[in-house]
């Protein structure tokens, strides 16, 4: 796979092993969870509940993730939430009637507060531990990460929790967070500007002013920013279709679930061998992958084979994956290392709040539509949206060239 650049970036490998453990072990937790909520209550309603609660900490905590990420040490905010995490990661081990979803709520909430934390807090460290020349590459890299934790976690996860009992994988996820925890106070992480500075009103003012500027003057910025919400918009669809149609359109059962998320996992692994290929041109390449995904997504609303739908999860999975890796590495490159947390807060706060809407109403529309009416819709829509931005990118290029040259 070409990882020879690996050799030179210590401290990013171990971010990443730490990103693997930690990963698993929450999917492992997750499915067994949903199960779980299944077996006691009988019905879907705990499971939306629950799905719903774990979207709602993206809106109110990934700003403050983000904020934290610019001001605060980024190694001591990365390790403290996995320890927290251990406590809320257990506490499912007491739950054993319907009078016992309060903790399974709460737990929930908090386990993805600290997810809203954590997440754009791990992300801007990354452009601040590996070389600039090799952050395609990384960025690459992340997606099999994804990968790698869509199929050891969210494959083998129901199986690990069907022979071994759920209460096993509560105390793996436990042990993941202690595990990545300890893999990530290892990490030398350069200290961010803020922490460097000493920071007064006057200065806070300044770099607020910056950061929009930025956004402002980035025709790239801009062009992501609709593109997060245009897509998140959509990208819900895709969520909820995925058990559907394993289930109620080729009537596979759990294991059909199993192995599309293991398909989507497999297309992100794949995705490497293109990302870490590219050297320019990102934003382009990235709109034209998301057209892509959307021509998948409407292959994948015809056909009827299950290899071919197998296959066109991988290849949908395989194009959200290098369009990711461009979309990361535009940020990166263009955001100023003391605001990437706070931009790749916004941009998780934006995405997950704006998806969680999209599942609920997709949920909503297959109660009038057919799955494959929806899947249809949804492959559509991304083809237009792609289409639209790289429009409205090349006009503004073009205009932007045509004022330097006057």
């Amino acid at each position: 796979m070409g990882l020879t650049f690996l050799k030179e970036e210590k401290q990013y490998r171990r971010l990443f092993l730490a990103g693997i453990v930690n990963g698993i072990g929450d999917r492992f937790s997750s499915v067994a969870v949903l199960a779980m909520l299944l077996h006691i209550t009988g019905s879907g309603f705990a499971v939306g509940v629950t799905l719903a609660i774990r979207l709602i900490p993206f809106l109110l905590f990934g700003p403050i993730g983000g904020w934290a990420a610019d001001k605060f040490s980024r190694k001591t905010i990365l390790v403290t939430t996995d320890l927290v995490r251990i406590v809320f990661a257990l506490s499912f081990l007491f739950v054993h009637s319907k009078e016992d979803l309060w903790i399974v709520y709460i737990s929930s909430f908090i386990l993805a507060a600290g997810e809203a934390i954590y997440s754009p807090v791990r992300k801007s460290s990354i452009s601040t531990l590996v070389k600039q020349e090799n952050l395609i590459k990384i960025n690459s890299l992340e997606q099999v990460m994804v990968g790698i934790v869509l199929i050891i976690g969210a494959f083998t996860g129901g199986i690990v929790s069907a022979i071994f009992g759920a209460n096993i994988t509560f105390w793996l996820n436990a042990i993941s967070f202690l595990g990545a925890a300890v893999i990530l106070a290892t990490i030398a992480l350069p200290k961010n500007k803020m922490e460097k500075d000493m920071i007064t009103e006057g200065r806070e003012k300044r770099s607020n002013s910056t950061f929009r500027k930025v956004v402002l003057m980035s025709i790239p910025i801009q062009v992501l920013l609709i593109c997060e919400i245009l897509i998140a918009s959509i990208n819900g669809i895709d969520n909820v279709l995925i058990s559907v149609y394993a289930v109620n359109v080729y009537h596979l059962g759990d294991v059909g679930v199993g192995l599309f998320y293991g398909a989507l996992g497999m297309g992100l692994m794949l995705s490497f061998s293109v990302a870490n290929r590219l050297n320019k041109n990102f934003l382009a390449i990235g709109l034209i992958c998301i057209m892509l995904e959307g021509m998948f997504l409407l292959l994948l609303s015809k056909t009827h084979i299950v290899w071919i739908a197998f296959f066109t999860f991988c290849g949908a999975a395989c194009m959200a994956g290098v369009g990711n890796t461009c979309f990361d590495t535009i940020l990166m490159k263009e955001i100023p290392e003391e605001h990437r947390g706070k931009m790749f807060g916004l941009m998780a706060t934006i995405g997950n709040t704006i998806m969680g809407i999209s599942m609920f109403l997709a949920g909503s529309a297959l109660q009038y539509i057919s799955p494959r009416s929806l899947g249809m819709i949804g492959g559509i829509a991304y083809i237009i949206i792609a289409t639209l931005l790289l429009t409205v990118f090349s006009t503004k290029v073009y205009r932007k060239r045509g004022t330097i040259y006057r």
